[in-house]
């Protein structure tokens, strides 16, 4: 009799602690302290509580108070009105229990996203440095850069809230440990504004571009199958939609400024496919986020030898310039976009560049003058833009190259011409201020024109400004 008491006694109170703590107010994981909210903004803060409780938020800069009451699901969310960048500030949450996030800081809030590129650490990863790491992340303490890392997490079925994280000051401790690319981008960022900056890390090694998108944002490609939720995950970065479950879709809605993205390795097999993909998953991120047309700047993939890697393809648009000029196109079908390009820090043994500063600090330049208006300085690469035949000579015209092309006084070894029979040849290839004409004995009558198109190959043609030229193509074969 003593033990049936005592397991009533038990269960009575497990009872009682489950009823406590569904009924105490919580956040999503990625409203901690140390959080940035973006600027001059409507931003949301979202969570949960027991079904039709009254939660208030209060923020302290200016001591208004906003009322909610959670719905039959036990979520609440409400909109709070952001002032000119600022703080320190707290944010109080308040119901049958409070939370106060303290340490809140206004300013500029960037979300950093894609593969190993974009997640390789300030430390690099094992036996794979990153070049003047150590004296980056020695002096990276900064009260006005802050940053965020969402745990990875690959899943079948759509999750609301994420894996536990925090919001972290800069400091060696945390910045080693952050992504490269979107630390390099947020401290160029927090040195010409002067304002605070937010990062958010939301990465996964080897990910494909389907891995974070839902159903309906991939409702255009049957050739795509969805997992359902009963089934099993063997490609954790590489299963349609899991990560856009586990990751993405528990920070969808928070404030941002805009994204920078480094990806498109783990799909160089099937670039006429990206060339539709990674447009549409631009777009439906665009969507779901109900801030329209964000910024949303990328990077080029790198050049690299991929015959080396699995499943060891060669030949044919096995060949990786096929998804820079995929990348390279989706400029004109990304509404506020911009491109950076790396097609000089390439290495042939290595998929993940040593160098990050020039990823990072190029994405910084397309933010800078195309969000921020920030003028007078030449701040992307020079992209193809228009070919002219004349006889056997092509002139080839560039964007971005208004002061000019240089090859650095070194001759360009990187361009081939092709006639009617689509054999490419090795072109002479001159300078003559923004435009490079092309020519070679072997084509009497050209028809096409590529410039550094081989999977690895180390770029020979920048604009004045000292940024590479992008490669590219003007065939479709």
């Amino acid at each position: 009799m003593q033990i049936k008491i005592k397991s009533l006694t038990l269960l009575t109170c497990s009872l009682l602690f489950n009823i406590a703590v569904h009924a105490q107010v919580k956040l999503a994981s990625i409203f901690t302290d140390n959080m940035v909210l973006q600027q001059q903004s409507q931003v949301p803060v979202w969570g949960w509580g027991k079904a039709g409780k009254s939660i208030t938020v209060t923020t302290s800069w200016n001591k208004k108070s906003y009322n909610v009451k959670t719905n039959s699901g036990g979520k609440w969310l409400v909109k709070i009105a952001t002032p000119v960048y600022g703080g320190p500030y707290t944010v109080t949450i308040k119901s049958d229990t409070t939370i106060k996030l303290h340490n809140v800081l206004i300013g500029e809030v960037w979300l950093c996203t894609g593969q190993s590129n974009m997640e390789m650490p300030m430390k690099g990863f094992k036996s794979q440095p990153l070049v003047g790491s150590t004296d980056a992340i020695l002096r990276s303490a900064n009260n006005n850069i802050h940053i965020y890392t969402v745990p990875r997490s690959s899943i079948t079925e759509a999750q609301e809230n994420s894996k536990p994280s925090e919001w972290h000051v800069a400091s060696p401790e945390f910045v080693a440990n952050f992504s490269a690319t979107g630390y390099y981008f947020g401290r160029l960022l927090n040195e010409m504004l002067h304002v605070p900056i937010g990062l958010i890390s939301d990465c996964y090694g080897g990910s494909s571009a389907e891995a974070w998108m839902d159903p309906k944002g991939l409702s255009d490609f049957p050739e795509i199958k969805i997992p359902a939720k009963t089934d099993s995950i063997k490609a954790v970065s590489r299963t349609p939609t899991t990560l856009f479950n586990g990751m993405l879709n528990p920070v969808i809605g928070y404030g941002i400024k805009g994204c920078i993205w480094y990806q498109g390795e783990s799909n160089y097999e099937h670039p006429d496919q990206y060339e539709k993909l990674f447009p549409a998953m631009v777009k439906r991120w665009r969507e779901l986020w109900g801030q329209g047309n964000f910024p949303f700047y990328y990077a080029q993939i790198a050049p690299y030898d991929y015959t080396q890697s699995p499943p060891y393809n060669s030949g044919g648009k096995y060949n990786s310039a096929y998804l820079r000029d995929a990348q390279r196109k989706s400029l004109n079908s990304i509404p506020n976009s911009g491109m950076a390009v790396l097609l000089d820090v390439g290495e042939q043994t290595t998929i993940h560049p040593p160098r990050k500063e020039p990823a990072g600090t190029r994405l910084a330049y397309l933010a800078l003058a195309q969000t921020y208006g920030i003028k007078g300085f030449d701040y992307a690469s020079p992209i193809y833009k228009s070919m002219t035949i004349e006889g056997s000579r092509v002139s080839i015209r560039f964007d971005y190259a208004e002061n000019g092309l240089t090859s650095w006084n070194k001759p360009l070894q990187s361009f081939e011409i092709a006639g009617k029979n689509k054999m490419f040849y090795p072109a002479q290839a001159m300078i003559s201020g923004s435009t490079v004409v092309v020519s070679s004995p072997l084509v009497q009558e050209p028809v096409a024109v590529r410039y550094a198109f081989r999977d690895f190959v180390v770029g020979d043609l920048f604009g004045t400004n000292g940024l590479p030229a992008s490669s590219f193509r003007t065939d479709d074969w």
